[in-house]
């Protein structure tokens, strides 16, 4: 279960998908960004969705929203979750959705969507 499950077929219109982007919205997670991976051969996941967040309190707020919205419509607990400790940069995996909720500083410092710059990429800010 570590890595992508090739019978579940994960797209922007997937429930989980729709509501992870819906859960970091509710709590004013900024600069939304999905990373379409499953072009790439070498990606652990279909999709990583990558926010920001100022402060310590709202990414934990982002965090637990995620949670709580897809054990609640999804019946989906995370597979497993990393960086809640230091709360700099905390990734969420659901195996097939990768969620990376960064501190601004942090994401500025990382640029982790360059790292993924082959992938196609999706700015979900109304």
């Amino acid at each position: 279960m570590s890595s992508k499950n090739p019978s579940t077929k994960v797209t922007r219109n997937s429930k989980v998908f729709k509501t992870i982007i819906g859960a970091i919205k509710d709590k004013k997670g900024e600069d939304i960004l999905s990373l379409d991976l499953r072009k790439i051969n070498e990606a652990v996941a279909d999709f990583f969705i990558v926010c920001s967040a100022d402060n310590t309190i709202q990414l934990k707020a982002i965090i637990d929203s995620i949670e709580d919205k897809m054990l609640e419509i999804c019946d989906e607990r995370p597979y497993q979750q990393e960086g809640a400790k230091n709360s700099q940069w905390v990734l969420i995996d659901y195996v097939n959705i990768v969620v990376h909720v960064m501190h601004t500083q942090s994401r500025n410092f990382y640029r982790l969507e360059d790292l993924w710059s082959d992938a196609l990429a999706t700015a979900h800010n109304d």
